[in-house]
């Protein structure tokens, strides 16, 4: 291996392995990115539509929505973003979040340009992308329990009722 071989090898950036305990099966997580991409395509598109007028604030929720489409893009979609250096760090970092950190900030940002001007094409171009924010948010939940475990700590909830209720009533008598 050559000494400039190993300069790149030091210098590529290793990929983001998502973290195991994360709970995100591997279809959620790519319904969650295309979710992300379709949501900074909708915010550019809405939002270039939104700057063309002489309403400033229309302007200004217009540019806030550019701004998400590449912060989205920029999170969930870096190869859309290659010829900017920063990118595969923003990413990386982006995917070390947690899941409801994720839907936080991709749902207050969507939210913002609503309550700046409240139109029919900020509340559409931002639907998705607050979308995105909501399917974060649900992978944060996690997965649903079974119906045998949530039985088994139903009876034992119940064991312990009749055991206090037992107790009390001994210690009366």
């Amino acid at each position: 291996m050559s000494a400039q071989d190993e300069q790149f090898q030091a210098a590529a950036p290793e990929p983001a392995a998502p973290s195991a305990d994360d709970g995100m099966t591997w279809w959620y997580r790519w319904l969650c990115r295309i979710a992300g991409v379709i949501g900074g395509m909708s915010c550019a598109i809405a939002g270039l539509w939104n700057c063309v007028t002489i309403n400033p604030l229309n302007i200004a929720a217009g540019v806030w929505m550019m701004l998400n489409a590449f912060v989205l893009f920029l999170c969930e979609a870096p190869f859309c973003c290659q010829f900017i250096e920063f990118a595969n760090a923003v990413s990386t970092r982006a995917d070390k979040l947690r899941a409801w950190q994720k839907a936080a900030f991709y749902c207050g940002m969507a939210v913002f340009p609503v309550l700046l001007s409240l139109t029919l094409t900020t509340l559409f171009g931002n639907a998705i992308a607050f979308a995105t924010g909501v399917l974060y948010g649900l992978s944060a939940l996690g997965k649903k329990g079974d119906a045998i475990s949530y039985a088994r700590i139903h009876q034992q909830q119940k064991q312990m009722d009749e055991e206090k209720l037992t107790g009390t009533l001994e210690g009366q008598a």
